[in-house]
């Protein structure tokens, strides 16, 4: 299954409920599983972002509809970014001209 890295910025209105923060993140698994996915680690972090997610996802539509709902809600702002395991990227650029 493709690898994603998620970039969290809590926004204001996440501030407002941040002692619920580590039950958000535990529901946010679950929300993960019922969507197809699999969050494989998450990490408050000091610095630009908040938090970081590594997520599984079974495509790059499914994973873009769940997160569009999870930033519906408007507690948090997300990047998302594709990731490539070393050994996939290796394999790419064995093609390279």
């Amino acid at each position: 299954m493709p690898m994603y890295v998620i970039l969290v910025r809590i926004t204001d209105e996440g501030v407002k409920g941040i002692k619920d923060a580590p039950a958000h993140v535990e529901e946010s698994k679950k929300a993960f599983e019922a969507a197809g996915c699999k969050m494989v680690a998450h990490y408050f972090v000091m610095g630009e972002y908040d938090a970081v997610a590594i997520v599984e996802a079974p495509s790059d539509e499914v994973l873009m509809t769940h997160m569009a709902g999870i930033g519906a809600r408007g507690e948090i702002r997300t990047t998302t970014l594709r990731a490539f395991p070393t050994e996939e990227f290796a394999e790419m650029v064995k093609k390279l001209p």
